[in-house]
């Protein structure tokens, strides 16, 4: 079984590797809108105009900066552009039977495939994160412990897997309506808000907080950044990291069970 799981991410990492211009073009584009964050930010701050002591709900324009850039790190291994899409169109036109017969599953393949997709991607990205961070430096005010360090690292690993999981099943529910296009936008919506990308979640109020804080996605994007920038104990790590990894467990579980579910309604047309 090693054996065919190293021959999907070799084959998946020598796809990936025919098109590493197309992923550093896209790479390049990807971080044009960090100018443009770091200005709205300036201006919502008032930079300029203030003492640049300023804070919003906690944060002063340097920790949002820094915030910023590191969700940017977060949503890079959570994010799973044309996952849902690639797993309902073999669904869709019937694709799918061929895995029946062979010693792998759907989401197997597309695990491993996932896999080799992110380490080309960051092969490329690498160089443009490290020069930007690097420029940038000065906007990181809080030096991280090595507890951080290594929390850091499992959660980055923790929010590919939930990323995964949850693109994955949005691709599943094809089972049962053929196309999930709209779904799926709605959900990368919903995923950009809940998942901190676009605002702190320690911004949102009362109830709303409570509810997002029980959610998964705050692990695809604002748990690895605020780690950085010393939101956390380490009693409250600990809680986070295993709460994430219980998540990964139940959604991992329900993956299996929607995908049996689905397989036992399958009628293999199409194809």
């Amino acid at each position: 079984m090693f054996r065919v799981h190293w021959f999907l991410l070799r084959t998946s990492l020598e796809e990936r590797l025919i098109y590493r211009g197309d992923f550093a073009f896209a790479t390049f584009i990807r971080f044009l809108p960090i100018i443009t964050q770091i200005c709205l930010w300036g201006a919502i701050f008032d930079i300029g105009t203030t003492d640049g002591t300023r804070r919003l709900n906690g944060y002063s324009y340097q920790e949002m900066v820094a915030y910023y850039l590191l969700t940017m790190v977060g949503r890079a291994f959570s994010s799973m552009p044309g996952l849902a899409r690639d797993i309902s169109k073999e669904i869709r036109d019937g694709s799918l039977k061929r895995y029946l017969t062979q010693p792998v599953d759907l989401q197997t393949f597309y695990f491993w495939s996932r896999v080799a997709h992110k380490l080309v991607y960051y092969m490329v990205a690498t160089g443009p994160f490290a020069l930007l961070f690097w420029l940038c430096g000065s906007f990181f005010t809080h030096l991280p412990t090595g507890i951080e360090w290594v929390a850091l690292i499992v959660s980055l690993m923790q929010a590919f897997l939930i990323g995964f999981l949850l693109d994955s099943l949005i691709g599943l529910c094809a089972f049962w309506l053929l196309e999930v296009g709209s779904i799926s936008f709605i959900f990368m919506m919903l995923t950009y808000f809940l998942s901190g990308h676009m605002l702190p979640l320690d911004w949102l109020p009362g109830i709303l907080g409570q509810i997002v804080s029980y959610l998964p996605f705050q692990y695809l994007a604002y748990f690895p950044a605020a780690i950085i920038l010393g939101k956390f104990s380490p009693a409250e790590l600990a809680w986070h990291l295993t709460a994430a990894t219980g998540w990964v467990l139940a959604l991992w579980l329900l993956n299996r069970a929607v995908y049996a579910w689905g397989l036992r309604r399958y009628g293999a047309y199409g194809g």
